[in-house]
């Protein structure tokens, strides 16, 4: 009986705390609606500062009486889950830590702090160094009609252009978490510093893969999610064998 009322509890806990993370993100999310025109501005400043220079008059079309009012939802959207994912790790920390011991507390803190950072960090990338970069490589197929009939020249859609700087700047968030992952698989022993080491050739091949999977078919964007992946995934060594001996030290300290 106590068993269930304990299970009861947990779960009430869990659903009041699942709640109050979805109350605040759609807050957010209605906040961030009311500002959608400065975050719309501010995510295609990327693009305005790459084309500012040209000669061509440059412009973001929609073509549907909709697209913009479906757009303006979409930042808004983006913002709520950019801004909301901290606060919803919060709350999850909140209903696991009564059952952790608090040395298991003090471990989980670091990660806990390190997932927002990290993910601020791959999106920083995409708005500062990816997009622009990426923007000036496509810019480059633009064709003035020297050697064609007619020109070729670019009309982004507005839709599209959010799209894509949005989804580049998930991938890019969720990838960088990758030192966390493998440090939380090295504490509970599926992998150590060794094993890292052995398979990073395999590791190689698999981030490109992701890198052309989660990204745009161009190498700008590809290699600037692989290589950053890759420096992770040296420091997630560093960090691993760093537990190691931590850890190899505390049971010397206790034998």
């Amino acid at each position: 009986m106590s068993d269930n009322n304990s299970f009861t509890s947990h779960f009430v806990e869990l659903r009041s705390r699942l709640i109050k993370s979805l109350v605040f993100i759609l807050v957010i999310f209605v906040i961030s609606y009311t500002f959608a025109e400065h975050i719309y501005s501010f995510l295609v400043n990327p693009y305005a500062e790459a084309v500012k220079d040209d000669s061509i008059s440059r412009r973001l079309i929609f073509t549907a009486l909709h697209e913009t009012f479906i757009t303006y939802l979409k930042v808004a959207f983006f913002s709520a889950i950019f801004i909301g994912s901290p606060f919803l790790l919060i709350q999850i920390y909140k209903f696991i830590a009564p059952g952790l011991y608090k040395n298991e507390k003090k471990a989980l803190l670091p990660y806990l702090i390190s997932t927002p950072i990290l993910f601020l960090f791959g999106g920083m990338l995409v708005y500062y160094l990816v997009m622009p970069l990426a923007i000036k490589f496509f810019l480059s197929f633009e064709s003035m009609g020297s050697n064609t009939n007619l020109p070729i020249q670019l009309e982004a859609k507005v839709n599209e252009y959010l799209s894509l700087i949005m989804r580049l700047i998930f991938a890019f968030g969720i990838s960088f978490q990758l030192p966390i992952l493998l440090n939380l698989l090295a504490r509970v022993g599926v992998v150590n510093s060794e094993y890292l080491k052995k398979t990073r050739r395999y590791v190689i091949v698999i981030i490109f893969t992701l890198a052309a999977i989660l990204t745009p078919p161009d190498p700008i964007t590809q290699v600037g999610l692989a290589i950053p992946l890759l420096l992770l995934y040296e420091l997630s060594i560093i960090t691993v064998r760093f537990t190691e001996k931590k850890n190899k030290d505390k049971d010397i300290e206790n034998a």
